[in-house]
């Protein structure tokens, strides 16, 4: 017996069905050519055929990627493969205007969208702005799971809102100036998006000024934001709030710092066995020193530091803390070497360490926040820092013409705190006093407690999770009057 085209049909039957297939279309698209050949007859419709049948194998060749399961050519415009060859016409020329294609319609497919409970709205924003004696910063932020939030906006701006404070006792017309400039970004900032809640504090710097309630005033009438002057408790418990996250799980004790511009807030945190989620709460003992890099180096000089000014500024602390009863290390270490207790730095100064020792190109909170520090590393880098005159300092990436004035003063406060708690390890934090408003204003709100359904485990018509829960609970209550 023979098969198609005269050959036998065993060699149809051994030869796959792909190649059958191919030479089908071939043999039909050169049927077709010789067709519209005859028809016309001429020697330029000839040479149109055989364009026509060059361009088909070529489109032919190109297609062959395009195929499906078994096969089969993927369809291409609803036409089938040989009449698109037979009907290519060639490109239009450059002075025709070639016709606009109407858009295809998608293909629709059944695809189940993830499962959206009935008023079960995206994360709700929270935001924290800190004016201190030095900085100006926002945050603003969504809760994401349980002690954790994602950062959606920030700001930050060295304002110096306490520059000549301490000679004059108010604020200059240049820092409130300058401080103004930054809270009007910010109002931009906070009025394009949605808040749910939202607390702006300022520190010490309004604090203690003799015009710091005026002032406060004009930035409400010409930025419409309303600060709160917080006191210096409520700094310090705000300044451990933050910072959860880095005590290590083997802590008995921590001592947590915060080195500000006019302050300097210390907190005892003793953690027991019970461990609270807020931080705050293991709060012992803790002091604000009415000194802060700002102070300090305007009492005896930022930029030309030597060894001998360094260490009265170091002695001027001391004295300070000497007043402030706290348990001692003895009391506070336990465990292997000390281990159970270890310092705990948010302030600037040591962020600024840190990068130094990291020798860094440029700051990067990524590689900072969380990172560990033994001692003899923070003795070596303030005896670095140290041995720089302000232009180093002012050139290294990491300080900057801004800071280059403070971090000594910095690093003297630092060094105070050192000597009362000695420690083998200090942990570095990059944040402060937003993070600490952000993580109580959601922990208030009860953010991490609002259980989220899971995509992968509920289907397009599930049910929403609060109803389930409605159900099982209507179930337990009807079993116990029963």
């Amino acid at each position: 017996m023979t098969g198609e085209a005269g050959r036998p049909a065993a060699l149809d039957e051994a030869e796959p069905a792909r190649k059958r297939k191919r030479r089908r279309r071939s043999k039909a698209a050169k049927s077709q050519g010789q067709a519209v050949l005859a028809a016309s007859g001429g020697p330029s419709a000839h040479s149109d055929a055989a364009t026509a049948d060059r361009k088909g194998q070529k489109c032919g060749k190109k297609a062959r990627h395009r195929r499906g399961l078994q096969g089969r050519p993927l369809a291409s415009r609803g036409k089938p493969l040989a009449a698109e060859r037979a009907g290519d016409q060639p490109r239009p020329r450059p002075a025709e205007a070639a016709v606009p294609q109407a858009p295809q319609p998608a293909r629709s497919e059944n695809l189940r969208a993830p499962y959206v409970a009935p008023g079960d709205l995206a994360a709700p924003l929270y935001a924290a702005l800190d004016l201190g004696t030095n900085n100006c910063r926002l945050l603003v932020a969504q809760p994401t799971r349980p002690g954790q939030f994602r950062v959606v906006d920030a700001f930050s701006r060295i304002v110096r809102l306490g520059e000549g404070l301490g000679a004059s006792g108010r604020l200059s017309d240049d820092a409130m100036e300058r401080s103004i400039e930054a809270l009007r970004i910010c109002a931009a900032k906070l009025n394009l998006r949605s808040i749910r809640r939202r607390r702006l504090i300022a520190t010490e710097a309004a604090r203690s000024a003799a015009n710091g309630e005026s002032f406060l005033n004009r930035v409400a009438e010409e930025t419409g934001l309303d600060l709160e002057i917080i006191n210096r408790e409520t700094e310090a418990r705000l300044a451990v709030s933050g910072c959860s996250s880095l005590v290590d799980r083997e802590t008995k004790s921590v001592v947590l710092f915060d080195i500000g511009g006019g302050s300097s807030e210390i907190a005892v945190i003793r953690i027991g066995e019970n461990r609270s989620s807020r931080l705050a709460n293991h709060i012992t003992h803790w002091t604000s020193l009415p000194v802060g890099v700002v102070t300090l180096s305007e009492r005896h000089g930022g930029e030309h530091v030597t060894p001998q000014s360094f260490e009265t500024m170091v002695r001027e602390v001391e004295g300070m803390l000497a007043h402030f009863e706290s348990p001692s290390v003895d009391m506070l270490a336990s465990g292997n070497s000390g281990s159970g207790f270890h310092l705990i730095g948010t302030s600037g100064t040591v962020t600024t360490l840190a990068g130094v020792h990291l020798d860094l190109p440029r700051y990067d909170r990524r590689r900072v926040d969380g990172l560990w520090l033994s001692d003899a590393e923070v003795s070596a880098m303030q005896a670095r820092l140290l041995s720089w005159d302000f232009a180093a300092r002012a050139a290294n990436p990491c300080i900057g013409p801004d800071r280059a004035d403070l971090v000594l003063a910095g690093c003297a406060i630092l060094e105070a705190i050192r000597r009362r708690w000695p420690s083998t390890r200090m942990r570095v934090a990059d944040r402060g006093l937003r993070e600490g408003l952000l993580t109580d204003m959601m922990a208030d709100d009860g953010a991490w407690r609002r259980s989220r359904p899971r995509r992968h485990q509920r289907g397009f018509n599930a049910p929403p999770a609060s109803e389930e829960r409605n159900r099982v609970h209507d179930k337990a209550h009807e079993g116990a009057k029963a």
